[in-house]
């Protein structure tokens, strides 16, 4: 019983297979319940592998063993199957595509070579991905560490949607990482047994990627809080992954440096090609578990669950963006156009970085630590961060993000580079006028 309420047999199955590993210690109320059904999704895989005869097993139109599809509809994904367009599939992403991404993140990350971690599930966006997070690993009343200042919709979901508590360490220390208030945080977390983070690199709101230096400190403080017995679980938002402008940058993410690290450490991490490859809209990302401690088996159960909190909310993810994605990934001017991407917002950083190290010292505006990603943002000083967004917004017309009363957070990834200067100049001249 969990709550008072029976756990379905498949949940308990799953749990079984879980077992004592740090994916089944770890389960929230929610996640010890969650199951994924042997119901019409399940039926319906085994039909398409086996129903040679026919198949009536899901609910679409089909003609000559394809679902039908509207002229309209076609003559605007001239490129897609009618399968392809408009097909249920599956709850866990297209099988192809899973492959085709964990060959990916592989390849992005050499130090996975040896690692055994899970096959990549898709979900409909990274924010999708870390609400399901919740699901599973957060119970009411439960702590999940991150960096502060954070991203809103972290605080959204864990607090407002898991009735959890979202518990921010210091971010920055002088122009770096924080490593002591980072190792504080944990440690004084792991006291309790088990330590739950969200780590994002490179960070929203500040645009920061931690040096190589520095992501070896972070690597060294997890296995310690680990052999100090506690269970770690580290979610790894990869979102802006790759975008790194500065050489001293670990250009790895951590999922890859703590995947195989320690029996005691479970890594997540959350993906896709909604900034990476430049695909804000097609709403698709995945999750990938690895763990020293984890076999296939648990895997396998672990991924169950995670299809059960997709098929109760959203059933799967739509069926276009993952097909594009394939047919994308698999094109030869890919590479090479988003590498012409990740020139032009690199040439952004470079203006904004030489501008904020020529206005260091500003009465209002104190530059947060950025090297990477997509932002940089600001903290604000004798003037409010909304006072100041609004004045910029309405008189100005430039538009920028109050993160909290005391940071406001600049774009610069949606700025022309030959508007950034005096955007910036704007910004800093209105700050420093309100400044009491």
């Amino acid at each position: 019983m969990a709550n008072n309420i029976t756990i379905n047999p498949l949940a308990q199955e799953l749990n079984a297979a879980l077992g004592s590993c740090i994916a089944g210690r770890m389960l929230s109320d929610l996640g010890i319940r969650l199951y994924f059904p042997k119901g019409i999704i399940a039926q319906s895989g085994e039909a398409k592998k086996l129903g040679k005869t026919a198949n009536a097993t899901i609910g679409m139109a089909c003609k000559d063993g394809k679902p039908v599809i509207l002229s309209s509809l076609k003559d605007q994904l001239p490129t897609l199957t009618s399968g392809e367009a408009v097909a249920y599939p599956p709850t866990a992403g297209n099988e192809d595509l899973r492959a085709l991404w964990l060959n990916a993140i592989k390849k992005k990350n050499p130090s996975l070579a040896n690692a055994t971690i899970s096959l990549p599930v898709l979900v409909p966006g990274l924010t999708a991905g870390i609400s399901y997070l919740s699901d599973l690993f957060l119970g009411e009343g439960a702590t999940l560490l991150t960096g502060a200042p954070a991203w809103d919709n972290y605080v959204l979901i864990v607090e407002a949607r898991r009735n959890a508590t979202l518990k921010g360490f210091p971010m920055f220390k002088g122009n770096g990482f924080d490593v002591e208030g980072f190792r504080a945080a944990v440690m004084a977390e792991a006291k309790t047994g088990s330590v739950r983070m969200l780590l994002n690199f490179p960070q929203n709101p500040s645009g920061y990627t931690p040096t190589k230096t520095e992501m070896a400190e972070i690597v060294k403080i997890l296995k310690e809080a680990a052999d100090t017995g506690a269970d770690v679980m580290v979610w790894c938002d990869d979102a802006y992954f790759g975008l790194d402008y500065e050489d001293n940058i670990e250009s790895e993410s951590l999922f890859a440096k703590i995947a195989n690290l320690h029996e005691k450490i479970l890594a997540v991490k959350i993906d896709g090609p909604t900034k990476e490859d430049y695909v804000w809209g097609l709403r698709t990302g995945f999750l990938t578990f690895g763990s020293k401690g984890m076999n296939e088996a648990q895997y396998e159960a672990l991924i169950k669950k995670l299809m059960g909190t997709i098929r109760s909310s959203v059933s799967c993810a739509a069926a276009p963006s993952q097909s594009l994605m394939a047919k994308m990934m698999a094109d030869p001017r890919t590479e090479g156009e988003k590498l012409a991407f990740r020139k032009m917002l690199e040439e952004r950083y470079r203006v904004v970085r030489a501008f904020i190290d020529a206005h260091k010292g500003h009465k209002a505006l104190q530059a947060l630590p950025f090297n990477s990603g997509y932002f940089m943002s600001m903290k604000c000083t004798g003037v409010g961060a909304e006072d100041l967004r609004v004045k910029l917004l309405h008189e100005y017309g430039i538009g920028t993000i109050a993160i909290d009363p005391s940071h406001l957070r600049v774009a610069f990834s949606s700025v022309d580079t030959d508007k950034l200067e005096s955007v910036f100049e704007t910004i800093f001249k209105v700050a420093g006028e309100m400044a009491k």
